[in-house]
C-alpha cells in the first residue's frame, strides 16, 4: 500500500508515462474532508481485459517489470480509497487513454496522509521526455494550474538541478498560499 496519496499520484502518473502518454491531466482537489483527485492521459489504454488484469491483484502484464508476478498499484489504491469512505474507479479504452479518479474521506482515520505535493508535482514535472503534464490543484476555492510547458519555459528548461529547485519552491509556495487560505477561516484542514 502506498504511504500518501503523493506516492499514489506519482505512481499512478508514472504508468501514464510508461503507457506513452503525451498528454496527462492531474487534478487533486479538496472539499471539506473529502479529497478528489484524477489522472487522465492519452496513452494506450486498456482493453477489457487488461483492465480486468489490471485491477487483480495477482495478475500482471509481465512486461513493465518482467520479473514481478502481481501488480498491486491499482488494487492498493481501491482497497485504500474504500477502507477509508472513499472510492476509485477506472476508465480506459485501447488508443484512447485512460482515467484513475479516487477519492478519500481525510476525516477517516484509515485516510492516507497527503506527503509532500511539492516535490512529488516538481519531480513529475522534470520527468524527461516530451510531454505535457497539466496539474490543478485546489483547496477549499483556493486553487492553482500549471502546465509543464509554461512551467519549462518561465525556468529555461527543467533539466538541471537548478530548475528542479525552483520548480519545487513554485510549488510550495502555492501550496502553503492554498493552505494558509484554508486555514484562515475558509474551512478546517484538520
Amino acid at each position: 500500500m502506498q504511504p500518501t496519496t503523493c506516492d499514489t499520484l506519482l505512481d499512478i502518473v508514472q504508468n501514464a508515462f510508461e503507457a506513452g502518454a503525451t498528454d496527462v491531466r492531474l487534478e487533486v482537489v479538496r472539499r471539506g474532508p473529502r479529497l478528489e483527485a484524477e489522472v487522465r492521459d492519452n496513452g494506450r489504454g486498456m482493453d477489457g481485459a487488461a483492465l480486468k488484469k489490471a485491477l487483480d491483484p495477482f495478475g500482471t502484464d509481465g512486461t513493465k517489470h518482467p520479473r514481478r508476478k502481481v501488480g498491486l498499484g491499482l488494487p492498493f489504491l481501491k482497497q485504500a480509497a474504500e477502507q477509508c469512505g472513499g472510492g476509485m474507479a477506472v476508465e480506459s479504452a485501447p488508443g484512447r487513454g485512460t482515467a484513475v479518479r479516487f477519492t478519500f474521506d481525510l476525516s477517516n482515520v484509515d485516510a492516507p496522509p497527503l506527503g509532500d505535493m511539492a516535490g512529488t508535482l516538481a519531480a513529475l514535472m522534470a520527468w524527461p521526455g516530451e510531454r505535457e503534464l497539466a496539474v490543478r490543484r485546489e483547496e477549499d476555492g483556493r486553487a492553482y494550474e500549471v502546465r509543464r510547458t509554461e512551467l519549462a519555459e518561465a525556468l529555461g528548461g527543467l533539466e538541471g538541478a537548478g530548475a528542479l529547485a525552483l520548480a519545487k519552491e513554485f510549488f510550495s509556495s502555492n501550496e502553503a498560499e492554498i493552505q494558509h487560505e484554508v486555514r484562515d477561516g475558509k474551512a478546517d484542514i484538520g
